[in-house]
């Protein structure tokens, strides 16, 4: 098995704003962490890598990659063997020469570090997109050339595949299911590299492994920033995770909360057609050219905006209230300064889906113990909510009828009463910047009601008075500018209880 990947100096390359212009092409064995004059070879599970440069000069650079495998050590090894995993196919497949998932496996472990986007030495240049033209010769593409168009162009490059005859003396015999593939673009190395690693398998429709739970977290770390707003996304996702439907169910609920576009408090009414974390005339988030800087979106960029307000006043136990399926939580439970997390939620089947996304039932019973979930209404006394440094409501409040936003004030701020109440909700007038949602209508069909920024500010300092807190706000997400400014899609206040009400 065999990819190259070449880079030239002088192109277009970076900017003063997104990483540093490519001068030197020999500068690719720094972004890969491997000298261009030196062979390497790795063994691997899958047989050898060999890493080598077959041109290194100022001007233009090469690196090939080269997968040596041994098609019956993999049969027989336990983790592998497929579908093929009989007698005969243990001597007779393509495995030794087709790009495949094991090639896939070779990237990720031979260019571990460079797939992180790290490189002390030219991390201007890691930061930066950078001209690549990758070629893999032999690609299994179940799908034909069209597929790999479909797959790989909406990513930024341009695509050349070109279809493998089944026997070239033989031209009436047709096409193979192999194509030569070539990609040209001008990409950030690591998303490069990412692109090939989910979408190689993809292509051939096969994995020479089992396929655990694991793989829905490799593949979310690969397609972070691309994949939710992929159109071939669906179809990305069930190959990727070789037709597993509860991985793929798994893996849609996970994208659609953190990387693939609206939260669930955030989708659009029935029938809206533009997704509400991109507003009117800025596009989608997460969308635009490869090689331009991707904002995170709405929903992640508010949760890391809530876990940073808590690492701002120092708290170590965080209750989140109304956790859902654990958007949040997920976050929380991977930041070790956090010693106690506990979620709740009204919703039995929400608190299910956020314990499969958290993997407790195969956690340790010391984790189990540091991450917890319980069933819980919010307007109900509640003393396991209670001797929290914090509590979290984020894109709760607005859930809850009016009438019953009393019985909430009391149940937090008077009865479970933490250090810190970090508490998020849209912003109506920002509304405007969503077309789909006409006049009057919220970003969610069950919110009861969406405040302007002056009717949150009216009530979390009536809240703050009664209660003994300070309260301050903060803008999360994109900021509308200019003349009538509406401010941002999501509003935080955050209250502190003073010290004196704390004493």
């Amino acid at each position: 098995m065999l990819v190259t990947l070449t880079t030239t100096a002088g192109a277009p390359a970076g900017s003063v704003e997104h990483g540093a212009p490519l001068t030197d092409a020999t500068d690719l064995g720094y972004l890969l962490h491997k000298h261009p004059a030196r062979a390497q070879s790795f063994d691997l599970p899958v047989g050898t890598a060999h890493v080598f440069y077959p041109e290194a000069d100022a001007a233009r650079c090469t690196v090939a990659l080269l997968l040596e495998v041994d098609p019956v050590g993999i049969v027989r090894n336990k983790r592998f063997g497929g579908r093929d995993a009989f007698s005969l196919a243990q001597y007779v497949n393509d495995r030794p020469y087709a790009a495949s998932s094991m090639l896939a496996v070779a990237l990720g472990a031979v260019f571990r570090t460079a797939m992180t986007g790290r490189c002390d030495s030219r991390q201007a240049l890691a930061d930066g997109p950078v001209p690549l033209e990758i070629h893999v010769p032999a690609l299994p593409c179940r799908g034909g050339a069209a597929l790999a168009e479909r797959l790989f162009e909406p990513l930024g490059w341009t695509v050349e595949a070109a279809p493998e005859p089944l026997d070239p003396t033989v031209p009436e015999w047709g096409d193979s299911r192999y194509v030569d593939l070539r990609l040209r673009g001008t990409v950030r190395l690591a998303d490069a590299l990412h692109h090939l690693y989910v979408l190689l398998p993809v292509l051939d429709d096969a994995k020479h492994y089992w396929v655990t739970g694991d793989e829905v977290d490799k593949l979310l770390r690969a397609g972070e920033g691309w994949l939710a707003d992929h159109p071939e996304r669906d179809q990305i996702m069930r190959r990727y995770l070789a037709h597993q439907r509860r991985y793929v169910e798994d893996a849609t609920d996970r994208l659609v909360t953190l990387d693939g576009g609206a939260a669930p408090e955030d989708a659009p009414v029935e029938g809206a057609a533009q997704a509400l974390d991109a507003p009117a005339g800025q596009g989608a988030e997460g969308s635009g050219a490869v090689g331009q800087e991707k904002a995170p979106t709405l929903a992640r960029q508010r949760a890391e905006a809530v876990v940073a307000a808590l690492h701002e006043v120092g708290a170590r136990s965080v209750v989140d209230l109304g956790c859902g399926e654990g958007a949040l939580l997920r976050l929380l439970a991977a930041d070790r300064r956090f010693v106690r997390v506990l979620g709740t939620d009204v919703a039995a089947r929400e608190l299910e889906k956020a314990a499969s996304r958290l993997r407790l039932e195969d956690a340790s019973d010391t984790e189990r113990e540091r991450v917890r979930l319980v069933q819980s209404s919010l307007t109900y006394r509640d003393e396991r909510i209670a001797g929290f440094d914090a509590a979290v409501l984020m894109e709760v409040i607005e859930h809850v009828d009016p009438p019953r936003l009393g019985a909430l004030e009391r149940v937090v701020f008077a009865e479970a009463r933490p250090g810190t109440v970090v508490v998020t909700t849209p912003n109506v007038e920002y509304n405007a910047l969503y077309p789909s949602l006409g006049e009057h209508g919220h970003r969610h069909t069950d919110h009861r009601f969406e405040w302007t920024r002056a009717e949150l500010q009216a009530w979390a300092d009536g809240v703050a008075h009664r209660h003994g807190y300070a309260v301050t706000f903060r803008d999360v997400g994109p900021q509308d500018v200019g003349p009538g400014a509406l401010g941002s899609p999501t509003q935080m206040a955050l209250f502190v209880r003073s010290t004196e009400a704390g004493a």
